[in-house]
This record gives structure tokens, sequence and C-alpha cells, in this order.
């Protein structure tokens, strides 16, 4: 079986170990992490061409992928005078 369609990653930041973390159902064995998204990218591109060949699944000359990055961060309110007119 050709596959062409984009393979979905989910990226994910690791407050505690400070780094992105990238997984994803459609590449089997798929975990990575990097400190940047940037450099998460540069990993996938040759991790999943890799992963998806060791778990025999046949691919078109170009791999397809699309990277949904997510981050959580908080802030604390601050009620200012300026605002209270």
């Amino acid at each position: 079986m050709l596959i062409k369609k984009p393979f979905f990653i989910r990226a994910e930041w690791d407050e505690e170990a400070c780094v992105w973390v990238a997984t994803s159902d459609d590449v089997p064995g798929l975990a990575t992490e990097a400190e940047t998204v940037e450099g998460l990218i540069e990993k996938l591109r040759s991790m999943i061409p890799e992963l998806l060949e060791a778990n025999g699944i046949s691919l078109a000359q170009e791999v397809q992928f699309e990277v949904l990055s997510r981050r959580f961060e908080s802030t604390l309110f601050q009620r200012s005078d300026a605002f209270n007119g």
C-alpha cells in the first residue's frame, strides 16, 4: 500500500524537561524530543521515513507530515488602577 497522505504529529511542551516532545498515532514508534520546535522538525524529517519503513509502510518519494504544537502558559492577573477610571 502506497501512502500519500500527510502524517499527523503532535508536539507538546514538557515544562519539567524544558523540551518539545513529538508523538504520533500515524507513525508507529515515534517518540522524540528537542529544545525547539524547529529542532524537533529537523529530527522528524529523518525519523519519520525511517520508522515508516521499519514498520513495513510503503512510501511515496515525498513524505508529508503536519506538526500541531501545543504549549500551556499561565500568568497572574494584576489589576491596574489605570483601568479603574
